[in-house]
């Protein structure tokens, strides 16, 4: 079978990203920590973030230039080291306390609990070291103007901080046991989850240099708060209907661990329903962003791909 556009797309992407994550994240870390760093975030994942971060790039034309091509790669990179410490550390026995992470052992069962802890702290702080390149060439021009860069590393710890990841976690982990409304899920899951998968597509729309106040920032914003939002409420749906094997993690771990979710709210079909209607939301402000149609293409399957995925 032929592969679609978006198969070919992704594919070069997808290797574009990991052949930087290769180069990126050291082997030769001491005292074993680069192995722990290189198993949690090498050969594994949807790679989710990193896509969207570079649709995001294309569609607002951040790849026409060399600069910009190399900054959407720093991106599309960072966030994936961010996603993959946030992993590693969620999956700590303090935390949510599992022992499988993308269909392997996780690593601190793989490399105990302190190594893995070091192993999320270097991934974090080097996130922002691939955001931050040192001077290219002779010339001492560089790659990335200081200014994205400086954007570009606002955008990231906004999204990974407490006004998002961190502390969508510890809302997470405060209301074990408790019933919550879904005003309050929705704030939870917006920060712990989709924080992270919105500044993936406002990163790759800075790479362009994307004022704040155009149609299309704020397009891309509604977008990629709507997907960041939907992406958790499939995540809610497959957990009770989807086995471990296919989802290479722990099936069910919250439902056993008492945990609060669009399912546990609203029930199988309202949570589906939901995802659907964000999937609509997303679409249509692509379609009033006054971004070329064709350059949106990427953004537009990865919505699909990421409502109606079966893992």
């Amino acid at each position: 079978m032929k592969p679609s556009a978006y198969q070919v797309w992704s594919g070069a992407v997808l290797s574009q990203v990991e052949q930087a994550l290769e180069a990126w994240v050291p082997a030769d870390a001491p005292a074993g920590l680069g192995d722990a760093m290189r198993y949690g975030v090498l050969d594994g994942g949807k790679r989710l973030r990193a896509l969207l971060a570079m649709a995001a790039a294309e569609a607002a034309g951040a790849l026409a230039t060399p600069a910009g091509r190399d900054a959407a790669l720093r991106a599309a990179s960072a966030v994936e080291l961010i996603h993959a410490y946030s992993l590693v550390h969620d999956d700590l026995p303090c935390m949510d306390n599992d022992v499988l992470r993308r269909g392997k052992p996780t690593v601190h069962v793989e490399f105990g609990e302190a190594q893995a802890m070091l192993a999320g702290d270097a991934m974090q702080a080097l996130a922002f070291e691939v955001l931050t390149p040192d001077t290219d060439g002779p010339s001492g021009a560089t790659a990335v103007p200081l200014a994205l860069q400086a954007r570009l590393c606002r955008l990231l710890a906004r999204a990974a901080g407490h006004a998002g990841m961190a502390g969508g976690q510890a809302i997470d982990l405060a209301s074990v046991g408790h019933a919550l409304n879904q005003t309050a899920l929705r704030d939870m899951h917006r920060r712990k989850t989709g924080a992270l998968l919105c500044a993936s597509v406002l990163m790759g729309a800075a790479c362009a240099d994307l004022a704040s106040d155009t149609a299309a920032w704020r397009a891309l914003t509604v977008y990629g708060e709507a997907m960041g939002l939907a992406f958790q409420i499939v995540d809610d749906v497959l957990d009770v209907t989807q086995s471990a094997d296919t989802l290479g993690k722990t099936a069910g771990k919250d439902a056993d661990a008492n945990k609060p979710t669009y399912v546990s709210l609203l029930g199988l079909d309202e949570a589906r329903t939901e995802a659907r209607r964000l999937l609509d939301q997303a679409l249509s402000a692509l379609q009033d962003s006054g971004l070329e149609s064709g350059a949106c293409a990427p953004l537009r399957a990865l919505a699909e791909r990421i409502v109606h995925r079966d893992h």
